[in-house]
């Protein structure tokens, strides 16, 4: 079995080599005048200087609860830049002081109840890939102690309804085990975050995530039927229905509450039957407005691809899939009912009306061509980014959306913001562009940010660049987030972009569900 980092994505026997280092320092010091970048070493657990658990489980509690150096320092954080930062530093002074395994909704309660008597702090871990400090022990009140929650052993289909399509699956099951239990019915959930292999159907549920539709179908939202919850308060389950009218969702209650209502148990999902026709076509441009307006037209043509990815020159070249002379447009579509080829057709007739280059003659498939490049970089970009941050620099990701009338501007705006900004406080800067996921009415583009850091001030900076990030995409009436969450990283810019009425509306429902406040202090409210 692969081994967890406790400190940086995925498996350790994934992170970048050596020779990969080495190409990335070539590759990112060109950027920054052939600059010299050295690669810290990755820290070791036996050397991290964890604080003493301060909380002791009783008797009844004790076979499900670990204080593991390895089990509270790899629970200790998310998987932001900061996180990261901080984990290769080797400072896990918050360190949560037990983690608690479930296997049934008793023994939740049961923690839970604990956690109430002892006044404890509660976290729901997921599978800690949190991008926005949305599972660290970070908050303020005088908690006794920490108890995240991981909720790994709630991992079953319980049930398959082939008539509706749909299935009961537990909140803890991660993305592979999802896919491989529902292969033997045919079905899919068809659910593919980046954080996919490392993320559980209960975290995508709380964090509203975004998944394999760059069209129509883009979040978690659309995919489920039903919630249960388990709450401080007791049980929450909402009724198993297609559609309903019936005033203000219960399920849209649970979806996005990040853990600070209650722990998602199980949820009834809609399920698709598993593609078999597809077809991909990448698609070039000299212009990134040019580009940007050929998605707004496919985008609104009701063609609904699968894939409609637009990435800017510099950030393919970054990624090895282009020279960094051409913009790409990555155009695909699937369908477990008919040949897609009349779609793909009409789609190409579209772009290249609006002055795109098609480059391939036949359709390829999505793992062949430069949209396979693309596929096999995005699955290995957190690696890269624990690597950025080994070799000394700062880099953030933010993804938003915006109206199309409005998105030239607010595009000229964030990239001239975010470079000015980057600049006073790292010295030097740049920003690239990709379209994630596209509507009729808007796009999410989805920014990154490289900048040489400084050795020992590399949070700082990243913290200066966040502060400046949020409150730009907020003045331009972008959304602080388009599927990454709030967290506590992006509470300043979610409390300016939500009505203060709703902000009153959210803590009573707090209050009524978490009375003592213990479910992710900080998160949300």
């Amino acid at each position: 079995m692969p081994t967890r980092s406790f400190w940086g994505w995925g498996n350790e026997e994934n992170a970048f080599n050596d020779r990969e280092i080495g190409q990335l320092r070539q590759l990112i010091g060109m950027q920054f005048g052939n600059a010299e970048l050295l690669a810290q070493a990755p820290p070791i657990l036996a050397d991290l200087n964890l604080p003493a658990p301060r909380l002791t489980p009783p008797d009844s509690l004790a076979p499900i609860m670990s204080t593991h150096r390895r089990d509270r320092a790899s629970h200790t954080y998310g998987k932001s830049f900061r996180d990261i930062a901080r984990g290769l530093n080797g400072d896990y002074h918050c360190a949560p002081d037990l983690i608690a395994r479930p296997s049934s909704e008793q023994e939740l309660t049961d923690v839970l109840d604990y956690a109430s008597r002892a006044g404890a702090a509660v976290i729901p871990y997921g599978g800690g890939s949190s991008v926005v400090g949305g599972t660290e022990p970070r908050y303020e009140g005088d908690w006794a102690g920490t108890i995240t929650v991981d909720m790994e052993r709630f991992n079953r289909i319980i049930e398959v309804d082939h008539q509706s399509r749909a299935a009961l699956i537990e909140g803890g099951i991660y993305g592979p085990a999802l896919e491989d239990g529902l292969r033997p019915h045919g079905y899919t959930l068809r659910h593919f975050p980046q954080s996919f292999e490392f993320s559980t159907l209960g975290g995508w549920i709380a964090t509203r995530s975004g998944g394999h539709f760059a069209t129509l179908y883009t979040h978690i939202d659309d995919l489920v039927e039903s919630t249960r919850v388990i709450t401080p308060r007791g049980s929450l389950e909402t009724r198993r229905l297609p559609g309903s009218g019936a005033g203000p969702s219960p399920d849209r209650l649970i979806l996005g509450s990040e853990g600070t209502l209650g722990f998602v148990t199980s949820a009834w999902m809609r399920l698709q039957a598993r593609p078999v026709h597809r077809a991909t076509h990448t698609v070039h441009f000299d212009d990134f407005l040019e580009a940007a307006e050929a998605v707004r037209r496919v985008s609104q043509s009701g063609l609904y691809p699968t894939n409609c990815r637009l990435i800017d020159a510099r950030e393919a070249m970054i990624n090895g899939i282009g020279t960094g002379s051409k913009h790409l447009l990555l155009i695909g579509f699937e369908s477990s009912d008919h040949p897609v080829d009349a779609w793909m057709t009409r789609a190409l007739e579209i772009v290249v009306d609006a002055g795109g280059s098609v480059q391939a003659a036949k359709a390829q498939k999505p793992d062949q061509g430069q949209a396979g490049d693309w596929r096999n970089q995005f699955i290995r970009a957190p690696y890269m980014r624990d690597a950025l941050v080994r070799l000394g620099l700062v880099a953030e990701t933010f993804e938003t959306a915006i109206t199309w009338n409005r998105f030239e501007a607010f595009h000229q705006g964030v990239v001239e913001k975010v470079k000015a900004v980057t600049r006073e406080v790292c010295g030097d800067a740049f920003v690239t562009c990709r379209f994630t996921h596209v509507y009729p009415d808007g796009p999410a583009p989805y920014y990154t940010v490289i900048a040489p850091g400084r050795r020992g001030d590399q949070v700082k900076q990243w913290d200066e660049i966040k502060l400046a990030v949020m409150e730009t995409l907020i003045d331009l009436g972008g959304t602080i987030t388009h599927h990454h969450a709030i967290g506590r990283d992006h509470r300043p810019g979610y409390d300016r972009q939500r009505p203060e009425l709703f902000a009153e509306v959210l803590r009573a429902t707090k209050r009524t569900l978490d009375p003592m406040g213990m479910l992710n202090p900080g998160v949300l409210v």
